[in-house]
């Protein structure tokens, strides 16, 4: 972990923030470190930050996060995608594979955490492609990765199912040899083959080809059972359906080495949503039913699902505003998670905010081994924070979009909360809402 850099050091007095646990308390931050945490600290020479009702969370992590940089840099760039992250109370992020050229060696992966240290608003983790080119016929140079000052520990061809279960078999043994994990992107290809929305009644309504809950729900029981014959640390992207949070309930049962993950969108959103062919709701895996929702809610409460993770997929205005079959797959999410977990888990009474610090920090980061996050704030450390207002009720609008991209599905609709401060590794990257301008390098986790 390289030291943070400024050209000046900062010094905050956080005051009267409340911690998950519900206790109330003053953060001093001086260059950097948490000098002094307790009450009515004196604020001379430090910037006091007016804290009084606000959420201190450890920064949040996002274990599923597209930046498209290399080759993808008119939609999103790491800077850009950092940015984003920032303002959306994201101290790090998990940069996936589905870069061109794709993440499938040592020199890209390490691109890409130089571009992320360069960048200095998260700690930028870049993910490894689990097969050559994503397509799903030979092992990437995984060992490679491991080995590279990226230090990759996870790896995923999202976007891709690893469908071929004798490549899938060799992966996780593979990356078994040094605990990492596969995150996998269950859509079996040939039960999916043109699908273009849920399949159900509103498919059916549109004449759209349907997308089966089956096609995701075979892959992770394959996957599972997989992860229990080998041993090795499985990963579940975007769970989606009702049929794949009980596959999960049923292997976690077992004892199989699994996780999971849900996005916010498929928290909140149906595919009811698609009735008027507006693109921005276009995702994959798509969204689903309601009895859907419920169920991915519900998992998420009990622990059957891990995490949330965004799947921020930053797309150009021309591959998102064009007829629903030429549409480009996903939707920007990073700064808008936080407010959705909020409406959908908190406010519903499923989560309280020592459960979103869970979902959303603590855990992603020890799956993927994220270090210097998710932990709790204490003196001495080089504090991640997220200081979050849970009484702020705003329309969510192009204004809250940090990144190059304007592909959300919440542009127009009212969302609780707003995240009013970041802090990476001591340094402040949002104040009062708003993004701060870093020197090149400033800060480094």
């Amino acid at each position: 972990m390289t030291d943070p850099q400024r050209n000046a050091p900062q010094h905050f007095v956080l005051a009267g923030a409340t911690l998950s646990d519900g206790r109330t308390l003053d953060i001093r931050i001086d260059g950097g470190i948490v000098a002094e945490l307790g009450s009515r600290l004196d604020p001379r020479g430090a910037t006091r930050v007016d804290a009084v009702g606000l959420i201190a969370l450890p920064g949040l992590v996002d274990l599923h996060t597209h930046l498209r940089e290399p080759g993808g840099e008119g939609a999103e760039t790491v800077r850009t995608g950092s940015q984003a992250a920032a303002v959306g109370g994201f101290t790090a992020v998990n940069a996936m594979a589905n870069t061109s050229p794709v993440a499938d060696t040592a020199s890209v992966v390490e691109q890409v955490l130089a571009l992320g240290d360069a960048a200095g608003y998260a700690t930028v983790r870049p993910i490894g492609a689990v097969s050559k080119g994503l397509a799903g016929e030979h092992l990437a140079d995984i060992g490679a990765m491991a080995r590279s000052r990226a230090r990759v520990r996870v790896f995923s061809d999202d976007g891709m199912c690893v469908s071929d279960p004798l490549l899938m078999r060799r992966a996780l043994e593979y990356i078994k040899t040094f605990d990492g994990v596969l995150a996998q992107h269950a859509q079996d290809p040939r039960l999916t083959e043109g699908a273009q929305l849920n399949e159900g009644a509103v498919s059916a309504e549109l004449g759209l080809a349907g997308w089966p809950a089956v096609a995701e729900e075979a892959i992770i029981a394959r996957d599972v059972l997989l992860a229990q014959h080998t041993g090795a640390r499985l990963h579940v992207c975007h769970i989606s359906t009702a049929g794949s949070v009980e596959v999960l309930r049923w292997a976690k049962s077992r004892g199989i080495r699994v996780t999971a993950e849900v996005t916010p969108h498929h928290l909140l959103l149906t595919d009811r949503l698609a009735e008027g062919y507006d693109a921005r709701y276009k995702v994959n895996p798509p969204l689903r039913t309601d009895s859907d929702v419920a169920a991915v809610r519900a998992g998420l409460a009990d622990g059957t699902i891990d995490i949330v993770a965004t799947d921020h997929a930053p797309h150009s205005a021309d591959s998102k505003h064009c007829e629903w079959s030429a549409a480009a797959n996903g939707m920007v999410g990073l700064e808008s998670a936080l407010s959705v977990v909020h409406e959908t888990m908190v406010e519903t009474g499923l989560l309280d905010w020592a459960g979103v610090e869970r979902v959303l920090s603590v855990t992603p980061a020890r799956i993927g081994d994220v270090r210097g996050h998710g932990e709790p704030i204490a003196e001495g450390s080089a504090p991640e924070i997220t200081l979050y207002d849970p009484a702020a009720r705003h329309e969510f609008g192009t204004s809250d979009l940090a990144g190059k991209s304007r592909n959300s599905p919440y542009l127009g609709r009212s969302l609780p909360g707003r995240v009013i401060a970041t802090f990476h590794h001591g340094y402040a990257t949002v104040l009062d809402g708003r993004l701060v301008e870093l020197e090149s390098g400033a800060v480094r986790g």
